[in-house]
């Protein structure tokens, strides 16, 4: 009975051993204690004390990175907006080396002459077309427009309805008489002017010679079967030169305001009918007129 005893115990023991070997061991100290208490008598618990393991780090593998394409949905209109302002900035920045428009405008007119009859500028309206090249790629260009000028009168002399001073009879070179009707300043003006222009971002000035033709008339009865009763004009004709000065400020693309002085000398100024040898006014004689126009020019080619 008593060897019984002696091998339960063994084996009660070995078999605590053996689970005490099997437990896996932690990287944790943990500290156990506990106080009992009998009748005054105080037990300390076993305190246990179990180091952490280490391990050896052979290497870290990782898997390869991959970069996947973002979907990503088009904005079809914001693209549409790119694409004309794209478009219009290259229309902005292309040199076109040839352009061709219309222009009109109205400006005023004072003539030396005319001073000493009214001293009132004259009112008119113009139009005309125009046309031009580039000539470098500095911003000079050359231009050459042709315009029409109607002016309105600033005086008119009727010897039917007043006494003025040209008022009277007048003869020709073969004493044919001539009597003396009316005049105003009303007239038609044609100029044809080259210029040279300068562009810099949307201002042109730019600087001209013109070439100039003013119709003036004034009207006399002449005889028909050796009676006045037949009504004549005598006009100018002659041709004069002068300059322009300018500036013109784009406002649009194909829109631009102009503004431009201009001046030249009338030489020799005589009016004529080819069927009367006679002149009204004294030869060598000079007149200054000078014009200031403000008019709005249009650009036809793209």
């Amino acid at each position: 009975m008593f060897l019984k005893k002696i091998i339960f115990l063994l084996s009660v023991i070995t078999t605590s051993f053996l689970f005490a070997q099997k437990k896996k061991k932690v990287d944790t100290v943990y500290v156990y204690e506990k106080v009992i208490v009998y009748e005054k008598v105080i037990v300390y618990d076993t305190v246990y004390l179990i180091k952490p393991l280490k391990f050896k780090q052979n290497g870290l593998l990782f898997s390869e990175l991959k970069v996947e394409e973002t979907k990503f949905v088009r904005n079809v209109y914001k693209e549409e907006i790119e694409k004309q302002r794209a478009i219009n900035r290259a229309r902005r920045q292309k040199i076109r080396t040839f352009e061709y428009g219309l222009e009109a405008g109205s400006g005023l007119k004072i003539s030396d002459w005319g001073k000493e009859l009214s001293g009132k500028p004259q009112f008119g309206e113009n139009i005309g077309i125009w046309a031009s090249k580039r000539i470098s790629n500095t911003g000079l260009s050359l231009g050459l427009s042709a315009n029409v000028y109607h002016w309105n009168s600033s005086f008119d002399l009727d010897a039917n309805k007043e006494d003025t001073y040209l008022n009277g009879f007048y003869f020709t070179d073969d004493n044919q008489p001539l009597l003396f009707q009316r005049f105003n300043n009303k007239h038609f003006e044609y100029t044809l002017q080259l210029k040279l222009f300068y562009e810099w971002k949307n201002i042109r000035p730019f600087a001209g010679f013109l070439v100039n033709k003013n119709i003036y008339k004034m009207q006399f009865l002449t005889p028909e079967n050796n009676v006045l009763d037949k009504l004549e004009d005598f006009k100018s004709n002659q041709t004069n030169i002068g300059f322009s000065l300018g500036l013109q400020y784009r406002v649009f693309r194909k829109i631009l305001l102009s503004l431009d002085y201009q001046q030249y000398h009338m030489n020799n100024v005589s009016l004529k009918n080819s069927s009367f040898d006679f002149d009204i006014f004294k030869t060598n004689n000079t007149f200054a007129e000078r014009k200031i126009n403000l008019g709005i020019v249009y650009t036809i080619s793209r």
